[in-house]
């Protein structure tokens, strides 16, 4: 049954994709030079490699000129880019792996093999399932960049982050169902949402405390 869900849903979104794909590319290539679409390679069901799609928010070569992950103010993320991840709108690309049934809508996310090479063999435990575009850990760390520290982001993420998604995507391999899905489904629209109203109320308090700070003292009458 999970598996005709993720068909209906691949390729009712796949149509979505179709229709932005045109509109979203022009504005990839016309921000920075390089492909619209970014393919990556990560650890699959069983520890198969698989190349993710995504939209590419990065520069050209990105991943040859830096480490694997992303962090606060990255320089590498480009402006459009930078539109894209926070909408989570770089992820629909990931569609086309769920219809290839090397993801599914809802399960672990991929991890690149770097990371997956520090697993104990307990946190192999995880790939036993097909990884997903949105799951538990997913939600939990929906503004992760906003978690990493940029001057030991990836021992932070290996020693810190890793164990912690772990134990969330145990907790959903443990109980997972079609009901569970669709509450996580439901909790990952919640979370971006919610995400962007956070981010657009930090932006206006930031813009008011710099206008008070900057803001010239009214003259008073001697």
């Amino acid at each position: 049954m999970k598996r005709v869900l993720d068909i209906f849903f691949s390729i009712f979104g796949l149509w979505f994709v179709a229709l932005i794909f045109p509109l979203v590319a022009l504005a990839i290539k016309l921000d920075s030079r390089g492909p619209a679409l970014y393919r990556g390679v990560r650890v699959g069901r069983d520890g198969r490699l698989f190349k993710i799609f995504k939209f590419r928010t990065m520069i050209e070569g990105a991943d040859k000129c830096g480490p694997k992950l992303t962090y606060r103010n990255d320089p590498r993320i480009t402006k459009m880019g930078g539109l894209l991840r926070r909408l989570k709108v770089d992820e629909l690309p990931q569609l086309i792996n769920v219809f290839l049934g090397q993801m599914s809508i809802v399960g672990p996310r991929p991890e690149d093999p770097q990371y997956v090479s520090h697993y104990t063999e307990g946190q192999r435990a995880i790939l036993s399932v097909k990884p997903g575009i949105t799951g538990p850990a997913q939600i939990h760390y929906v503004d992760i960049e906003s978690h990493m520290d940029p001057r030991c982001f990836n021992e932070q993420y290996i020693d810190e982050i890793i164990p912690e998604k772990f134990r969330l995507n145990m907790l959903y391999i443990q109980n997972r169902s079609l009901a569970l899905d669709m509450r996580i489904l439901w909790r990952t629209f919640l979370s971006l949402f919610r995400t962007e109203i956070n981010r657009v109320k930090n932006n206006r308090n930031n813009n008011h405390r710099e206008n008070t700070k900057h803001k010239t003292p009214a003259a008073t009458a001697l």
